[in-house]
């Protein structure tokens, strides 16, 4: 397979002022890149910052070998990306559609229609701006612990290390001949610094009836074991962390009093290793607010 440099001079100039020139430089390409491409690869390899333009002239492209350069086709640290891989694990949010039994499902209607939008802009552009009326508990959602604490933290104020970046450990459940998870499920669980996810393969059920429960949920001795060893967040692919059979919310109490976020309705665990991934569920910072949809992923990386 034969490598490709492209040879060229730069001029740079920069949006706070002064600017930077290069003649004939190299430059790692691969075999099918547009002039653009190189500018934006020539930016990249030598990180330059608030650049406003390049113009690159006397371009050549050259058969020879790669030397590596950073952000180019054989750089060692983009190879290591281009294997990083990333789950979905939300259910789609549509109109009218039950998350928990007894709330009412998102009204989407237009605020700004593209027919409408064309008296305002010019020929060829149109936009289109719609409005959701929701619970917060819609979809796959987040709660902080003002859902069920008052005064303490909201969504507004609910640190993005508490739910973005987390190396996860999925607890597998499926299968299981009980719904109640209890200590005994947990007790290899090192879970210090991490967000618990439960998989009990109860998603399978989403949009039905048996979803509502009784379902899987973590026992009240189970949330206090993720507590005191350290649990960063805890979420489970059911209809909710706790048993719906009565009023009592234990592991809703328990996590959300230690200040462990609880992540519910949860899609996708089966995707992923039981460890070595990382888990991003940030929700939109809300004052006096509870609970909201996130979009949640882990990634992996490698293999």
């Amino acid at each position: 397979m034969t490598d490709y440099r492209a040879q060229f001079n730069a001029d740079v100039t920069f949006l706070n002022g002064g600017g930077l020139q290069a003649q004939e430089f190299r430059l790692d390409v691969p075999e099918q890149i547009s002039e653009s491409g190189i500018a934006e690869l020539f930016v990249r390899h030598l990180g330059l910052l608030m650049v406003d333009r390049v113009t690159l002239t006397d371009l050549q492209l050259l058969a020879e070998p790669h030397k590596g350069s950073r952000g180019g086709p054989s750089d060692q640290r983009a190879a290591a990306g281009a294997d990083r891989r990333l789950v979905e694990l939300s259910h789609v949010v549509t109109a009218g559609m039950t998350t928990y039994p007894g709330l009412p499902g998102p009204e989407m209607t237009p605020h700004l229609t593209r027919e409408a939008s064309r008296a305002t802009y010019a020929e060829g552009t149109e936009f289109a701006i719609d409005r959701i009326s929701m619970v917060g508990n819609t979809g796959t959602y987040l709660d902080s612990p003002y859902h069920r604490y008052a005064g303490s933290t909201d969504l507004a104020d609910l640190p993005l290390a508490a739910v973005a970046d987390l190396p996860l450990i999925v607890v597998r459940l499926t299968g299981s001949a009980h719904l109640a998870v209890q200590p005994e499920a947990l007790t290899t669980v090192e879970p210090a610094g991490c967000a618990v996810l439960l998989h009990t393969g109860w998603d399978r059920h989403w949009g039905t009836e048996t979803y509502a429960g009784p379902a899987p949920h973590l026992t009240g001795p189970a949330a206090q074991l993720l507590a005191d060893r350290g649990a960063r967040l805890v979420g489970i692919d059911s209809v909710n962390i706790d048993s719906t059979d009565g009023g009592e919310r234990p592991a809703h109490s328990i996590l959300l009093g230690a200040g462990i976020p609880v992540l519910e309705h949860l899609t996708g665990l089966d995707q992923l290793p039981t460890s070595g991934a990382r888990l991003h569920a940030a929700p939109v910072r809300v004052r006096d607010f509870g609970t909201f949809p996130v979009r949640a992923y882990a990634a992996i990386e490698g293999d």
